[in-house]
């Protein structure tokens, strides 16, 4: 895993690769989206004023998505809605933010959540990257139709579009620790082989 950017200023050969022309805006807006998000999931956890069950991260994964569709409209590209949400597209990469897990924790302890959605699922399967020859993408659970099924590309992305993974942890009190983006492929036991990965700075996070 690499650090974003050896040069701050700059966004990665991998992220050039991907966005284009738009790589160091987005680069150094992401963080500041999550900052955002952050902020109005907090102020939701306040107004609710409950110790359990509280509203702070549905409106933290709402918040973050609806500000990547912003800032895909600002650097003019691509929102495409899937399954009533919508999903920022860059060069034809869609960015999945994910927060996986609310401590800080190493990436490579990720793991999408058991009772995750057929979308997530189908999301990694049909527009994530393939897995590596050594490794076995099988779900012995699943019949040949449903392993088709997964495996089939949202019509509404685009059979061309790859996902980029927008990956984060947080919690309400300390907000986000940390942000990593890269692409994963997606492991049967619901852990995930990066086949590429970098950490993003953690901007400012100031609370009304």
């Amino acid at each position: 895993m690499s650090v974003f950017g050896g040069d701050p200023g700059a966004p990665s050969a991998w992220a050039v690769e991907r966005f284009g022309q738009q790589a160091g805006r987005l680069a150094a807006a992401v963080p500041m989206q999550l900052a955002k998000a952050h902020a109005t999931a907090h102020a939701a956890h306040l107004a609710a004023g409950l110790k359990k069950r509280s509203p702070y991260g549905v409106t933290l994964a709402e918040a973050v998505r609806e500000g990547l569709a912003d800032l895909a409209r600002e650097l003019d590209e691509s929102v495409r809605e899937v399954l009533g949400y919508e999903y920022a597209v860059i060069n034809d990469h869609a960015l999945f933010p994910f927060k996986y897990a609310d401590k800080p924790r190493p990436l490579d302890r990720a793991r999408l959540p058991a009772k995750a959605s057929y979308t997530r699922r189908r999301m990694f399967r049909a527009h994530g990257p393939k897995a590596r020859p050594a490794l076995f993408d099988l779900d012995d659970d699943l019949t040949t139709e449903e392993y088709l099924q997964l495996h089939e590309a949202f019509e509404e992305l685009g059979a061309s579009t790859q996902l980029v993974c927008l990956f984060f942890t947080a919690d309400v009190e300390s907000g986000i620790h940390a942000i990593y983006w890269g692409q994963a492929h997606l492991e049967p036991d619901r852990t995930f082989d990066w086949l590429h990965s970098e950490q993003l700075p953690v901007a400012t996070q100031p609370l009304e």
